[in-house]
């Protein structure tokens, strides 16, 4: 079985603020795990990249030890801080990011960002860089409790305005917060993407659907013990563990959620 660590990076910077804090990393902490999978030997890939290599060549065009890097939401700080450790090291990445969040986006501005946003110039030099931009959604909703309408709209503009404002073709993207359902993945497909990651805190591996890539976080508490251990894939820290049983919890009671809103008309 072929088994992928893929890290999901939010902020990185040595001064987050009280909501990205949780899951923010500092620039130095980054440097340092950038700097293991270096001397350890990983060679890093983008979500397309990846899923081009497991699931149109049955793996056989993977390095020995592969790994991927996502950052989500568009922080500005990927610019100043994180591309600059990136480039040294000469590893590509994958962001997704939210359309109605960039510091620039105008009349297209939606949602509330956390922090300071990258600008569309920045993105573009980001993905001319050898970064792969992804989709993230408009306006950052919980895309499972949307109605269809609502959920389309936002996975179809957000796609839109990249693939507009970056000049490239956008295929991958990750659900905000996680969150998905079936009906979600279905429209995820229908607006045109083919691999889509969620969070599930566990290794992706060959047998995982495409629209449901598990990703591993990495965040202010991520220890260098930790995260080890996490991309070298003998154990899951047991961190991770409880989280994945906490969110599969959660994923019946937003099910439930959701079936109520449509009972009572909502959705």
């Amino acid at each position: 079985m072929i088994r992928v660590p893929i890290l999901m990076y939010h902020s990185i910077t040595e001064r987050p603020n009280q909501d990205t804090r949780p899951h923010a990393v500092r620039t130095s902490d980054f440097a340092e795990q950038l700097d293991y999978l270096s001397t350890r030997g990983f060679t890093p890939l983008t979500v397309a990249d990846l899923v081009a290599a497991v699931h149109k060549n049955n793996g056989r065009s993977l390095p020995d030890k592969p790994i991927v890097l996502t950052f989500d939401d568009g922080y500005a700080d990927f610019h100043t801080n994180a591309l600059p450790l990136l480039e040294r090291y000469d590893f590509p990445a994958t962001v997704f990011l939210t359309s109605g969040w960039v510091a620039d986006a105008g009349g297209d501005a939606a949602g509330n960002p956390l922090d300071d946003m990258l600008s569309w110039g920045q993105a573009r030099e980001i993905a001319q860089s050898g970064i792969e931009i992804g989709g993230h959604s408009h306006s950052h909703p919980q895309l499972d409790q949307l109605p269809d309408a609502e959920l389309r709209q936002e996975l179809r503009r957000n796609k839109g305005l990249l693939e507009d404002r970056i000049g490239a073709p956008v295929a991958t993207m990750a659900y905000p917060y996680g969150y998905s359902s079936a009906r979600v993945r279905r429209e995820v497909r229908r607006a045109g993407y083919w691999a889509a990651c969620a969070v599930n805190n566990a290794l992706a591996a060959d047998r995982h659907d495409l629209l449901a890539i598990p990703r591993l976080t990495v965040g202010q508490h991520t220890s260098m013990t930790m995260f080890r251990r996490a991309v070298e894939g003998n154990s899951i820290p047991l961190i991770y563990l409880r989280e994945r049983v906490l969110t599969k919890g959660y994923a019946v009671v937003r099910r439930t959620r959701y079936g109520l809103q449509r009972v009572r008309g909502n959705v």
